[in-house]
């Protein structure tokens, strides 16, 4: 009988162990199904959000790189019109004389006629820009050419210009007007050119 009961002890303790390893089996397995459900569920539901507010993003981008385009364009449009009305103005160049940088007579009758044209137009500013000829080295001339641009400057401020509406830029003996090597091409590089802007 102690035989019988210890079998029976023995199959009652293999059963409840086969129960408890089983049942936590189950449980594990279910946990871990609903784990991996939620981990699937989370992404796809904070997906949409994240791809809507890139989305949004994206338009306002756009939206903001076209009114900053049509703004440029407007500008340019501006400026191509102000720019056909200022050469309509008639502002002419003043020449000088080989290495030098004082105004001739001849040149003061044409700052004059061109101050008139600035102070009807007020509210440009005034670019003057000096020139040289071919002869000489590049910093000379970038020296000269400076030399050039400020006697005219001062000239128009001594005609009533503002200052505060003048510049200044030297090119030397860059960008000539006449590309021939001779004398009549040298004097027409000679110059003072004025920019309205």
């Amino acid at each position: 009988m102690k035989k019988h009961l210890t079998l029976i002890g023995l199959f009652m303790v293999f059963a409840f162990s086969l129960t408890m390893f089983s049942g936590c089996a189950e449980k594990k397995a279910v946990v871990k199904d609903e784990a991996i459900q939620e981990q699937k569920v989370a992404p796809t539901q904070t997906a949409p959000v994240v791809v809507t507010d890139d989305e949004a993003a994206r338009r306002a981008k756009e939206q903001a790189d076209r009114e900053a385009a049509l703004k440029a364009q407007a500008a340019k449009d501006r400026a191509a019109r102000n720019a056909a009305a200022l050469n309509d103005l008639n502002i002419q160049n003043i020449y000088f004389d080989y290495n030098k940088s004082s105004v001739r007579p001849d040149a003061r009758e044409i700052l004059k006629s061109n101050a008139d044209i600035f102070t009807k137009n007020s509210a440009a500013k005034i670019v003057v820009e000096g020139y040289c000829d071919e002869r000489g080295t590049a910093e000379y001339n970038m020296a000269l050419g400076e030399r050039r641009a400020q006697e005219a400057k001062q000239y128009l401020i001594n005609l009533g210009i503002s200052a505060s509406r003048l510049e200044t830029i030297s090119y030397g003996k860059e960008r000539p007007a006449n590309e021939a090597h001779n004398e009549a091409a040298w004097a027409q590089n000679r110059r003072a050119q004025f920019l309205l802007k």
